[in-house]
């Protein structure tokens, strides 16, 4: 099982029977599965973000390029869709590609070495899709300890604010902010950014940004990302949990994606990990659905869920699930095709792992196969998430630094246990954020 940049581990390619092999490349009563899937894999250039530099740095690594709508305009048909590339990665690929780093040093939110009396450089560069959840040093998160509370207006026009500032409420809670963000002169295009720090007495401590932007082309996008600190209602554990959305969106097409990942961590091992996605391509859509549980006393669950469909009602999918514990355990899953004449077939696998070398495995399929076997065969799975409780400590020393206020004597932080646990993060509606002002 390999290892993201993003701490997230790969699910394995199980070694399963040649009759439960992947639907996107097996074919079943003539139909070409292969050649549909090509045909449904069209994907825009994440390239095409025409960019130019705007304010001058002390430092080469500050440089951010802006989105701009004028320029050379691309009118050749053979070049159409490079037209369409405005926004990075936003593809239509059935499932997403393999996960890489959120963002290059070039694109932290803020250069400190900008100079005090410059505006803040352009940021209209929208997130990279299917990148996972960044570590905070990739944030670049750098809080001003003095209040800012500055704009201006650069040659060409366009406007910029800075402000940064410091709330306090009960129970010794104090939050550092920082915002800034601008936009152009025919406010066409704009850009936001906020960064903030939180912490009480409870123990409770979190980092945040928030950014988002829209160019003259109509394209938004719009992301969060946040680390946390708590102490657990019900195991009276530390945890730190890790949670990032993005989402884009093309202005001249029906053309976006958008992704919701989390992290859970406890300091005895039980880990939880996984992501919602989401994306379409005009007449074409996909979704995406993972998870992964560790106990930290050996048992592991892990499940996918993902399916794809056009316009015309073709749909495919793929999903399975694993348990298991100390050698034992089961996998099992069903892979479909749909045509919208109603045609379509469908398979249902599963194996169990009996702990003593011996595999049974079993499964049908709406074409008349089936299987029913036991076999010699080693099991493999993966009893503690290779990204865990000590390497998010290890990469969280900015929200461990962070201080809460001096607390008085003989005064107590206030700890509400509630009655039922808190809800999961993958419970949470994936709503959109609020549109551009």
């Amino acid at each position: 099982m390999a290892v993201s940049s993003s701490g997230f581990t790969t699910h394995p390619d199980f070694k399963r029977s040649r009759l439960s092999s992947s639907p996107f490349h097996a074919n079943n009563n003539g139909l070409e599965l292969r050649k549909k899937k090509r045909r449904l894999s069209l994907f825009l250039d994440g390239n095409g973000v025409r960019g130019s530099r705007i304010n001058s740095c002390c430092c080469s690594d500050s440089v951010v390029r802006r989105a701009s709508g004028s320029g050379n305009s691309i009118e050749k048909p053979e070049e159409k869709r490079s037209q369409r590339s405005r926004i990075q990665a936003i593809t239509a690929l059935p499932f997403p590609s393999p996960q890489s780093r959120f963002g290059t040093k070039q694109e932290k939110f803020y250069s400190r070495c900008t100079p005090r009396n410059s505006g803040p450089q352009s940021r209209d560069t929208p997130p990279k899709r299917d990148t996972g959840i960044a570590n905070e040093k990739d944030m670049g998160i750098n809080l001003l300890n003095e209040k800012v509370n500055e704009s201006g207006t650069n040659e060409d026009g366009s406007t910029w604010f800075r402000k940064s500032g410091e709330d306090l409420g009960e129970n010794g809670y104090r939050c550092r902010w920082k915002k800034m963000g601008g936009r152009s002169r025919d406010t066409s295009s704009q850009w936001e950014e906020t960064w903030w720090e939180k912490g009480d007495w409870t123990g409770y401590k979190e980092l945040g940004v928030e950014k988002s932007g829209r160019n003259a082309e109509g394209d938004t996008w719009w992301e969060t990302w946040q680390e946390m600190l708590h102490q657990d209602e019900w195991s009276n554990l530390a945890r730190i949990e890790r949670s990032a959305q993005k989402q884009a969106k093309l202005g001249t097409e029906n053309a976006g994606w958008y992704e919701k990942w989390w992290e859970k961590y406890d300091a005895k091992g039980w880990t939880e990990k996984g992501a919602n996605k989401y994306g379409r391509l005009n007449e074409q859509s996909w979704w995406e659905k993972w998870g992964e549980h560790y106990d930290g006393r050996g048992s592991v669950t892990k499940w996918t869920d993902k399916w794809a469909e056009t316009e015309l009602g073709t749909k495919w999918g793929d999903k399975w699930e694993e348990k298991f514990f100390a050698g034992i355990g089961s996998r099992h899953g069903e892979i479909w095709h749909g045509s919208p004449s109603g045609g379509g077939w469908s398979r249902t696998w599963g194996e169990e792992h009996l702990g003593n070398g011996k595999v049974h495995k079993y499964g049908k399929g709406t074409t008349g196969e089936s299987w029913d076997i036991v076999v010699d065969e080693e099991t493999y799975y993966e009893a503690e998430p290779h990204y865990g409780w000590a390497d998010v400590v290890g990469d969280s020393s900015q929200l461990l630094s962070i201080e809460p206020q001096e607390r008085p004597p003989g005064v107590y932080p206030y700890l509400d246990f509630g009655s039922s646990p808190p809800p999961s993060a993958d419970d949470s509606p994936d709503l959109p954020p609020p549109p551009l002002q």
